[in-house]
C-alpha cells in the first residue's frame, strides 16, 4: 500500500501515483480525519467519488450490481487492521482518478443547513414544498422555487410562508427565484413534467409515456447546471427519474460540438427520487396480508418507480411468490388511485420527494437512484460525509436474477 500527503489531506493507494509526496504508514496510522483511497476506474461506467464502506471496494476493478450484492469477501492481499477500522467508521471515501477534474473533490463537503431550490410548482412540486417548509426546520436553510407561471409562483410563496404554528420551531423560508439563481444552491429539485397522463390514460407504462417530453425539458436544466459549474445534488423527481437521472449526467457532460468532456454533473451528483413511495406501497399491502407482515423490518426494494420495479419479502427467507405478489399489488397501487378518478401525486411526492430529500440532507438510509456502472438503479442508500453508501448485501439467487434483469433492461433504454 502507498500512502501520501496532498493538499493538506491523506491519500492512499494500493498503485503508485508519482509527484505526491509520500509519507510512512506509522504517520497515517496517528491521522485521526478521513481518509482517501485512490483507484482508477473507466469514468464512463463508474462514479467520481463513493463511501467507501466495504473492503471489497478496494479491490473491484468495475461497478455494477456489485456494489447491492457482495459474496462473502476473501482478498490474497489483506488489509492492514486500521484500513479496515476507518471503513467500518464511514471515514474512507473512494476517488477515481481517472476523472480529469478528481482532486476537486478533496475540498468538498456537506453543508450543516441545506438551499433547496425547486424547479415546477405542479402537483407534486408543490405538495413536496409543503412537506420541506413543515418538516425542514433543522435541515434546510431557504428554499427557493421556481416555475413558469408567474401567478403560481406568487400564490405559493404567499400561502407557504402564511404555514407557521407559534409553538413549533421556525420554518425554513420560502422565496421566488429568477432563471438565473436556480442552482445558486445545495441541492437542485426537479419537478417539472410536460405531460402527466389523464385519468383513464393507463394502456402502457405511465414512465415511459413521460420520457421523450421531460428528456428535453431536463436537458435545457442540465445544462445550465452544466454552466454554472453547479457542486450540488441535482435531485429528479419528475418521471421516470431512473432515465430521467442519465439524461442529466449525458447532457451535462456533453459539449456543444456533441463531445463528451466530463465538464459537467459528476455521477453522483445526480439522484433518482421515486422508489420510496414504492416500498411504502408495498409496506402497505405487506399489512393486509398475514403472510407478508414481515416485510416492514425483512424486506427491501430496487429499481425503478415502474414495470421493473423489484420488491424483496425478505432479505433473509427470500420467498419468490410472495415477492412476487408484493410487486405487483406496489406497480398497480397507483392504478387503483386513477380508477377512484384522481391522480396519484401525494404518496410520491412525500414519501419519495419530500422525505427521502430530507433523510438524503440528514444522511439516513432512505429508498433513491443511484448511479451503478453507468445505470442509476434504485436500491436503499445513505449520503454521509464519505460520499453515498449503498447498502450492502448478500442476496438469494433468485432475487439476484430478478435485479440483473431490471438493471439489463434500464441499461438498454438509454
Amino acid at each position: 500500500m502507498f500512502y501520501y500527503r496532498f493538499q493538506d489531506n491523506i491519500l492512499f493507494s494500493r498503485n503508485h501515483y508519482p509527484g505526491f509526496e509520500q509519507i510512512d504508514e506509522v504517520e497515517v496510522q496517528k491521522h485521526e480525519g478521513s481518509l482517501y483511497y485512490l483507484k482508477s476506474m473507466d469514468p464512463n461506467k463508474s462514479r467520481r467519488t463513493f463511501s467507501l464502506s466495504h473492503p471489497a471496494l478496494i479491490f473491484t476493478d468495475k461497478e455494477n450490481l456489485n456494489l447491492i450484492h457482495q459474496e462473502e469477501f476473501t482478498s490474497t492481499d489483506p488489509l492492514p487492521l486500521w484500513i479496515q477500522h476507518k471503513i467500518e467508521a464511514g471515514s474512507v471515501t473512494g476517488v477515481n482518478t481517472d476523472y480529469p477534474d478528481w482532486e476537486t473533490v478533496l475540498t468538498q463537503s456537506h453543508p450543516k443547513k441545506w438551499r433547496v431550490h425547486i424547479a415546477g410548482l405542479g402537483d407534486v412540486g408543490g405538495t413536496l414544498l409543503m412537506g420541506l417548509r413543515l418538516l425542514g426546520d433543522q435541515w434546510v436553510d431557504r428554499i427557493g422555487i421556481y416555475d413558469r407561471t408567474p401567478n403560481k409562483l406568487k400564490r405559493w410563496e404567499q400561502e407557504i410562508n402564511q404555514i407557521y404554528n407559534i409553538n413549533d420551531s421556525l420554518y425554513p423560508d420560502v422565496h421566488i427565484l429568477e432563471n438565473d439563481q436556480l442552482f445558486n444552491c445545495d441541492m437542485f429539485v426537479f419537478c417539472i413534467a410536460a405531460r402527466v397522463p389523464a385519468i383513464g390514460d393507463e394502456a402502457q407504462d405511465v414512465r415511459m409515456v413521460q420520457l421523450e417530453a421531460n428528456s428535453e425539458i431536463i436537458e435545457v436544466y442540465a445544462k445550465q447546471a452544466r454552466d454554472a459549474g453547479f457542486k450540488g445534488i441535482f435531485a429528479v423527481v419528475s418521471d421516470p427519474v431512473d432515465l430521467l437521472c442519465k439524461v442529466v449526467l449525458n447532457s451535462s457532460n456533453t459539449d456543444n460540438a456533441g463531445n463528451y468532456d466530463f465538464k459537467g454533473l459528476a455521477p453522483e451528483q445526480i439522484r433518482g427520487y421515486g422508489l420510496g413511495v414504492m416500498n411504502a406501497r408495498a409496506r402497505y399491502y405487506s399489512k393486509e396480508n398475514p403472510k407478508a407482515l414481515h416485510f416492514e423490518q425483512e424486506g427491501r426494494s430496487f429499481g425503478p418507480h415502474g414495470a421493473d420495479l423489484v420488491i424483496a419479502d425478505s432479505i433473509y427467507n427470500y420467498n419468490e411468490s410472495l415477492s412476487a405478489y408484493l410487486t405487483e399489488k406496489a406497480k398497480k397501487a397507483n392504478l387503483e388511485v386513477r380508477q377512484l378518478g384522481f391522480k396519484p401525486y401525494i404518496a410520491p411526492a412525500l414519501s419519495s420527494g419530500a422525505l427521502s430529500i430530507l433523510s438524503t440532507i440528514k444522511g439516513e438510509w432512505h429508498y433513491s437512484a443511484t448511479y451503478m456502472g453507468g445505470v442509476y438503479m434504485g436500491a436503499k442508500n445513505r449520503l454521509i460525509s464519505s460520499g453515498t453508501e449503498v447498502e450492502t448485501l448478500t442476496l438469494h439467487p433468485l432475487l439476484l436474477n430478478r435485479l440483473q434483469e431490471t438493471y439489463d433492461k434500464l441499461e438498454a433504454i438509454l
